[in-house]
């Protein structure tokens, strides 16, 4: 999940929760590539570990 905060120009990215403040609920993958807009800060506090690793085609 993300979130922002437009006063502090900042963005989280949480584990997926219900939230009553503005956020995104974003896969692993899309949420990894999450990059802030300029001059603003990215704090991630997801867990790192993840339930399913992806698979590996041959």
């Amino acid at each position: 999940m993300m979130l922002y905060s437009y006063a502090d120009q900042h963005m989280w990215i949480e584990e997926l929760a219900m939230s009553e403040t503005p956020s995104y609920a974003l896969c692993f993958e899309h949420a990894s590539r999450l990059s802030p807009p300029r001059g603003w800060k990215l704090t991630d506090r997801r867990n790192v570990a993840r339930l399913f690793a992806p698979l590996e085609v041959a």
